[in-house]
């Protein structure tokens, strides 16, 4: 998990990337977000929204999702954009916090795509500040609500996030908070 001091370019981010493209998950629970209860000794964030009701706010919330409209934070986002979200894709998050910025590196677990749910799941990598994995779903529940859920299970896995345990926790519960609001905003018609 490099820090910078300035925003990564392009290159910076493709060369991170291409060092982890090859890398093993960082944790041994890969799938694990995808029903039941997270697994022993992690920490669990969850939060689900609800985006409105009916198919055209469903369809609008999984071109969101598909565009990574959730990770789109200003603070933080996913590099390469637009990148697939199918099982093997490697992504970074790239995230500025504290005045500094840090790469962290993802690869997509599994896809959901299904008639009223559709997301995917990415788990980290070595290079990444925890260990562990995020699912993002978008779900039309039988009343037609539509609703955007965000679960995720991690522990530190670098030795600065030990170290600053409260402040990731704090970083964390942040991007939980501001993807639901990102996704509000971008399915308002």
């Amino acid at each position: 998990m490099p820090f910078r001091l300035s925003r990564p370019g392009d290159r910076d981010v493709a060369a991170f990337l291409a060092a982890q493209r090859d890398a093993p998950f960082s944790y041994a629970e890969v799938g694990a977000s995808r029903d039941g209860p997270a697994p022993p000794g992690y920490v669990v964030d969850h939060r689900r929204v609800r985006l409105g009701d009916g198919a055209a706010a469903f369809a609008r919330a999984v071109a969101a999702l598909r565009a990574w409209r959730m990770t789109a934070l200003g603070w933080a986002h996913v590099h390469p954009a637009g990148a697939p979200q199918a099982p093997g894709a490697v992504v970074a998050v790239v995230v500025r916090h504290h005045g500094v910025w840090s790469l962290h590196a993802c690869r997509v677990v599994y896809a959901v795509d299904e008639s009223r749910r559709a997301g995917f799941a990415y788990g980290t990598l070595p290079a990444h500040a925890a260990a562990g994995e995020e699912r993002f779903l978008v779900e039309r529940d039988a009343d037609d609500a539509v609703w955007y859920d965000l679960r995720a299970f991690s522990r530190p896995a670098h030795p600065l996030t030990r170290l600053g345990r409260p402040l990731a926790r704090r970083l964390q519960r942040r991007f939980g908070h501001d993807s639901a609001e990102a996704m509000l905003a971008a399915i308002r018609p």
